[in-house]
C-alpha cells in the first residue's frame, strides 16, 4: 500500500526564490489544483502543499504519473515556458515520500529549522484534500500519525522552544538594524497567515507599527489585538512613502516597484522585507539611493542559540518520527494482508452457519442463540492465531508465504500481496 503513495516537491534547497515563485499557489488555486487532479486523473486520494519555500504534490496511486501531474502542473498555470522547470522538482516514491512529508511537517525540512508555520500549512493542505474527498484512508492515517507525533516532539523535546518562524526571523532582521533608527517607523503589509504572524512576533518590540490590509476589518481585528494603528488601503501609497521599513507579505507579483517612486523626493534611507512568494517587491527598488530589498532567501537564522538547541534535539525528534513511521508502516502492512484476513473470516463464518441449519429445526429457539454464540465465539478463539501470526508475519516481510499456506489450508482463492 505505501509503495503507491508519490510526491513531486520543488523547495528551497534545490530551486531558487524565482524558480519558486512561479510555481506557487494561492489558497483557491490550490483548491482549483486538486480538482483539476482529481477530474483528469481520477485521484481518490492527494495533498498539495504550496508555501513561500515549497510547492510539493503528494498523491496514492498504484500508477506512475509523476511526469503527467507536472505537465498538468504547467497547463494549469497556463504559461507552457514553464516546462523547462520541471527538472527541478524531486521525485520521492514509497517509504521516502512519507519521510519527506513528515520531514517537512515537523520542521525538520524548513527553511529555518522547526518552523512552527508550516504544520498549520500542513493542516490546511489536509483540510482542501478531506473537502474535496480526496483524503482516503491512507492520508487520514498518515496526516493523522503526523499531527501526534509533532504533539509529541512539542511536549517531549526542546525542539519547538524559541521562536524561528519566518516571520520571527523577520523580526531578528527588523532588530538588527534598529540601530539606524531611534524609533523607526514600521508598515505590515497583508494580513495573511506569515503578516500575521510578524504583527504578533512585533508586539513588545516596536510601537511605532501600522498595519495595511485589503480588508479593513481584519485589520482592525489584529489592531485591537496587538495595539497597532490601523493604515487605510487608500492610502498605502502614502504610507509606503513615510514608512521607514515596509513588511510585505500581499500576494500580488512586484506589488511595490521603482517606478512608484520616480515621481517622488526620496530623502532617507528605507528597508523593504518581502514574505511574499512570487514576490512583492521588486528588486529594481534597489536602484533607488538608501533603499534595500530583503527576500526570504535571505532571511537566514538570528537567533544562533534556539538554532543550536534545535539542532542538538534533532536525534531525539528523529527517534520519535521513526517510531511514528515504523507504526504507520506496519498499519499499512497489516492494511494490505485485511483481504486475506476477512476472506478468512468468511469462510469460516459459513462453514459454521452451515452446520447450524443443520440443526436449527432440531432444538429451540433458546438453544438455537446459545448454540449460535458458542460456535460465533470458538471461530474468533480459531481465527486469533493464525490472523496474529499473519500480522507478524507481514512485520517480517514473510506474508505472502504464510498467506499461501492458509489459503490452502481454508480453500481460499490464492491471495497475492502488493510487493512491499
Amino acid at each position: 500500500m505505501y509503495d503507491s503513495f508519490k510526491a513531486i516537491c520543488l523547495t528551497h534547497h534545490n530551486a531558487s526564490v524565482e524558480v519558486r515563485e512561479k510555481f506557487a499557489l494561492s489558497e483557491k488555486e490550490t483548491q482549483d489544483f486538486l480538482l483539476y487532479l482529481k477530474d483528469i486523473f481520477e485521484l481518490n486520494e492527494a495533498l498539495v502543499v504550496s508555501t513561500c519555500n515549497r510547492t510539493e504534490i503528494y498523491y496514492h496511486s498504484e500508477r506512475e504519473l509523476n511526469e503527467a501531474i507536472l505537465q498538468a502542473l504547467v497547463a494549469f498555470k497556463g504559461d507552457s515556458s514553464l516546462a523547462k522547470y520541471i527538472k527541478s522538482f524531486q521525485i520521492f516514491e514509497g517509504i521516502p515520500a512519507i519521510e519527506h512529508l513528515f520531514e517537512v511537517s515537523l520542521g525538520l525540512n524548513s527553511q529555518i529549522l522547526g518552523d512552527i508555520q508550516i504544520i498549520n500549512q500542513v493542516k490546511k493542505a489536509y483540510q482542501y484534500s478531506a473537502d474535496l474527498q480526496l483524503a482516503g484512508a491512507f492520508l487520514h492515517r498518515l496526516l493523522h500519525s503526523i499531527f501526534f507525533t509533532n504533539k509529541r516532539i512539542a511536549q517531549e523535546t526542546s525542539f519547538r522552544d524559541g521562536a524561528a518562524s519566518i516571520a520571527y526571523a523577520a523580526v531578528e532582521l527588523l532588530q538588527s538594524i534598529q540601530m539606524l533608527w531611534e524609533n523607526p517607523q514600521i508598515l505590515v503589509l497583508g494580513l495573511g497567515e506569515i503578516g500575521t504572524d510578524v504583527c504578533k512576533n512585533l508586539q513588545g518590540k516596536f510601537n511605532n507599527v501600522k498595519i495595511c490590509n485589503r480588508t479593513t476589518e481584519k485589520a482592525e481585528i489584529l489592531a485591537q489585538e496587538t495595539g497597532f494603528a490601523v493604515a487605510p488601503f487608500a492610502d498605502i501609497w502614502q504610507e509606503i512613502q513615510n514608512a521607514d521599513v515596509v513588511i510585505s507579505s500581499v500576494a500580488v507579483p512586484n506589488f511595490i516597484h521603482k517606478a512608484c517612486f520616480t515621481s517622488k523626493e526620496i530623502l532617507k534611507q528605507k528597508y523593504f522585507i518581502d514574505l511574499s512568494v512570487p514576490r512583492s517587491v521588486s528588486l529594481d527598488l534597489e536602484e533607488i539611493a538608501g533603499f534595500l530589498v530583503y527576500d526570504i532567501d535571505h532571511l537566514e537564522q538570528k537567533t544562533q542559540e534556539t538554532l543550536q538547541r534545535r539542532q542538538a534535539e534533532i536525534p531525539a525528534v528523529r527517534a520519535i518520527m521513526q517510531e511514528a513511521i515504523n507504526e504507520f508502516l506496519d498499519w499499512s502492512k497489516e492494511m494490505e494482508i485485511s483481504p486475506v484476513i476477512q476472506k478468512i473470516k468468511n469462510a469460516l463464518e459459513q462453514i459454521r452457519k452451515e452446520e447450524l441449519s443443520k440443526y436449527s429445526k432440531k432444538i429451540s429457539e433458546q438453544e438455537a442463540e446459545l448454540l449460535d454464540k458458542i460456535t460465533g465465539n470458538l471461530m474468533q478463539k480459531i481465527l486469533k492465531f493464525p490472523v496474529l501470526q499473519l500480522k507478524a508475519a507481514c512485520k517480517r516481510g514473510e506474508a505472502d508465504t504464510l498467506i499461501d499456506v492458509l489459503s490452502e489450508l481454508f480453500d481460499l482463492e490464492k491471495a497475492k500481496l502488493v510487493q512491499k
